[in-house]
């Protein structure tokens, strides 16, 4: 299990920092300017990303970019060019659920009083966004990051066999084939360990963005 943690905290590492690089920007522009191109078009990635089988993703990915292209290798473990593939796969879902998040989160906070009086104050329309919108707007987008977070790291089960990857869901696969039960347990005991983990530090986050929440 020790061995095999790393490849799995790696790849789903590298698919949370794409989701959230992706993510957020799109979700912000959707709800800038509500039933414009950039709204069509994030709605509609948003759409075939919760709607598309990860496994239908990943085969996708391998014949195009592995196969055809030959742009990445399509399996194993090594450099950079080895992560892509998977990690754009893993990351496709939650990329998806938090863009429609941060839209409608950022559309509910752009209608509160206190970004017309920030307007009203002759502020340029992107520190409004950034420094008061996208700040109020955050409770809802972290949570729903730290539960993506976790459901990748018992997710990439699936994503992991399609390439072959050497991580705990691979090693979980493998071990329920062969009827291996102490290694199924330690991997949904890793697993469970790490979602709570997340989950009380999102708990401790979210006092350094509202101080209005505090813990006693």
């Amino acid at each position: 299990m020790i061995q095999h943690l790393p490849a799995t905290l790696e790849l789903t590492v590298a698919a949370m920092i794409l989701s959230i690089v992706i993510s957020i920007p799109l979700g912000v522009l959707a709800s800038i300017k509500p039933g414009s191109f950039p709204d069509r078009a994030g709605m509609t990635f948003a759409l075939f990303g919760q709607s598309a089988p990860v496994f239908w993703i990943g085969i996708m990915f391998i014949l195009l970019f592995g196969v055809k292209l030959r742009w990445f290798p399509i399996s194993g473990r090594g450099g950079i060019e080895n992560l892509i593939m998977p990690a754009m796969t893993l990351a496709l879902f939650s990329t998806a659920a938090q863009t429609r998040l941060t839209r409608s989160s950022m559309m509910d906070v752009l209608d509160k009083d206190f970004i017309r009086t920030a307007r009203s104050k002759g502020l340029t329309e992107s520190r409004v966004i950034i420094k008061h919108a996208l700040k109020n707007a955050l409770i809802p987008i972290i949570t729903i990051v730290a539960l993506q977070f976790g459901m990748m790291l018992s997710g990439a089960v699936i994503t992991e066999t399609i390439f072959a990857w050497p991580g705990v869901g691979r090693l979980a696969v493998y071990a329920i084939y062969n009827r291996d039960y102490p290694v199924i347990q330690a991997a949904v005991f890793v697993t469970s360990a790490f979602f709570i983990f997340i989950n009380l530090f999102v708990d401790v986050v979210y006092t350094k963005i509202d101080p209005r929440i505090t813990y006693k």
